[in-house]
């Protein structure tokens, strides 16, 4: 059970690079201090509560699986041991710990590269409408949350503001050229399969999730968070009924409360309540601990 105190935001006497809606980026010259501060957000807004351990959890599970796909594409990380962080970071170790990483400077990939073996979320919404997601026809009289007959590529753009759009693979190959579309296609999918089978031996379906990738030193590496509740649809493999919606480990808990409040999805968003935000937390350690048979590392603020 979490027991940190919530930190919504970080003000180092650093070179501030980029405050996101839930990552606050430093720069460190040579390389990238990242921060998870424990800030959620929902329908693009950043809500006006934090949700304990969340930064810390999302760190971790990063962590976790930069590890765990390491044999199939590096990443951009450097070290997450803040004894090892450069000296000019020095007195905020200890609030750092288990909430931070060192990475590389990345040229990024401006492309979300998502990977779906379910149908749900906005490939269902699409799917309703034109029986495709992202251009790939479906068979018909699928259901929400239904299993893909195979895992399928659904890039999107990378919005500044506002929501993410799904685009083609046709798309992806004129921005970038056909060789690194067809790269990130064959990469994300490989990367999915194999996370997708481990965490179903760990009792956990992962619906869809999405990767990020950059060029260091004109490599092609994993960057930012990787297969975490913020990132993935997460559904408890022994309560799966498709048909419907699904009970999750991520953040759809959220929507789902916010969804019933007459609140426009535009700032400034509202709090949650104590118990909505206890819950949260609840379902991301559980996601956690179940996937990684780790201990979360905590610390007081």
């Amino acid at each position: 059970m979490c027991r940190d105190d919530v930190l919504l935001e970080t003000k180092l006497p650093l070179p501030l690079l980029g405050r996101g809606k839930v990552r606050d980026i430093y720069d460190l010259g040579d390389s990238l201090l990242f921060i998870a501060s424990d800030r959620i957000s929902a329908f693009d807004c950043i809500l006006g509560s934090g949700i304990p351990c969340k930064g810390r959890i999302l760190t971790q599970m990063s962590l976790f699986w930069f590890e765990f796909l390491r044999d199939v594409v590096p990443s951009h990380l450097l070290t997450a041991d803040v004894t090892k962080y450069p000296r000019k970071v020095g007195r905020h170790r200890k609030r750092l710990d288990g909430r931070s990483m060192l990475v590389k400077k990345a040229e990024m990939v401006p492309v979300e590269c998502v990977a779906r073996g379910y149908l749900a979320g906005s490939g269902w919404k699409e799917y309703r409408e034109k029986g495709s997601v992202c251009g790939i026809p479906l068979p018909p009289d699928m259901r929400d949350g239904d299993r893909l007959p195979e895992p399928i590529f659904t890039p999107a753009t990378k919005a500044q503001s506002g929501h993410d759009m799904n685009v083609p693979f046709q798309y992806v190959a004129k921005q970038l050229g056909v060789d690194l579309a067809g790269q990130l296609r064959d990469l994300t999918l490989e990367l999915y399969g194999r996370a997708a089978k481990y965490a179903l031996q760990r009792g956990i379906i992962v619906a869809d999730t999405k990767f990020e990738f950059g060029f260091v030193d004109g490599q092609l590496v994993l960057a930012d968070e990787v297969l975490t509740p913020d990132s993935s649809r997460y559904w408890p493999a022994d309560t799966y009924s498709p048909g419907g919606p699904q009970y999750s480990f991520d953040k759809q808990y959220v929507r789902d409360y916010l969804e019933t409040l007459n609140w426009n999805k535009r700032p400034p968003a509202p709090s949650l309540p104590d118990e909505v935000v206890k819950k949260t937390s609840e379902k991301y350690e559980e996601a956690f601990t179940r996937l990684t048979g780790q201990a979360l590392v905590q610390r007081k603020v």
